[in-house]
């Protein structure tokens, strides 16, 4: 129960100097679960995020794309390790993250030159509404099965997955608020919340080159 209730990026205690043993059918299961889910959510954030021209949901989408990768990574190497090693892996990773965190930037600033009034979004309500029923469990789920088969990529990905909770409530509070109070300014210090997150899960993933067995 103690799980469930852990939604912040505590990242699970494995031992990353021992290989974890080959992939047991819980976490192809999981991964499967987050792929799903991921592409789901980032086609409908990205979507959402066009329709209603939000920052907010730009920055929620994109991090959805990082951990759409990072799943199909972590589950690219259950399957076949030797196929991409785990400091490219984690190099890609946080080069995506630090991207992204521009692009989140860049779009606020234009959005703000432009004067661009970002709208009312159901969609984007409802997706981090899901968002944080869904990530706060898979990323429980993902610790513990971490612990028990000291997979160091599994619990990185845990982390995704509890920062894509704090990612949903910040992203809703600010839909939340320019729909009732049409407050447009407040979207886009939503989106900016969000800076803080991509850079850290950004130099995490650059300094996970360093740990792990290649």
């Amino acid at each position: 129960m103690s799980e469930l209730v852990q939604i912040g990026p505590q990242p699970a205690k494995v031992d990353p100097a021992c290989p974890p043993p080959s992939g047991s059918n819980t976490v192809v299961w999981l991964q499967v679960v987050t792929l799903t889910w991921m592409f789901i959510e980032c086609g409908a954030s990205l979507y959402a995020a066009a329709s209603a021209h939000s920052p907010a949901l730009l920055a929620f989408g994109s991090d959805s794309f990082v951990e759409l990768l990072s799943a199909a990574l972590v589950l690219l190497r259950l399957k076949s390790p030797s196929s991409i090693s785990q400091r490219t892996a984690a190099r890609f990773a946080a080069v995506l993250l630090f991207v992204l965190a521009l692009i989140v930037v860049g779009t606020v600033l234009l959005a703000f030159v432009l004067h661009v009034r970002p709208e009312t979004s159901r969609l984007g309500i409802i997706v981090t509404i899901a968002a944080l029923v869904a990530m706060p469990l898979l990323a429980a789920l993902k610790r513990r099965e971490a612990r028990r088969t000291n997979n160091v990529e599994l619990a990185a990905d845990a982390v995704q997955s509890a920062t894509c909770a704090y990612l949903a409530f910040a992203t809703l509070a600010g839909l939340a608020v320019n729909a009732v109070f049409d407050l447009p300014w407040f979207d886009s210090l939503a989106a900016l919340t969000a800076i803080p997150f991509l850079l850290k899960e950004g130099r995490s993933a650059w300094r996970e080159q360093t740990r792990g067995c290649c």
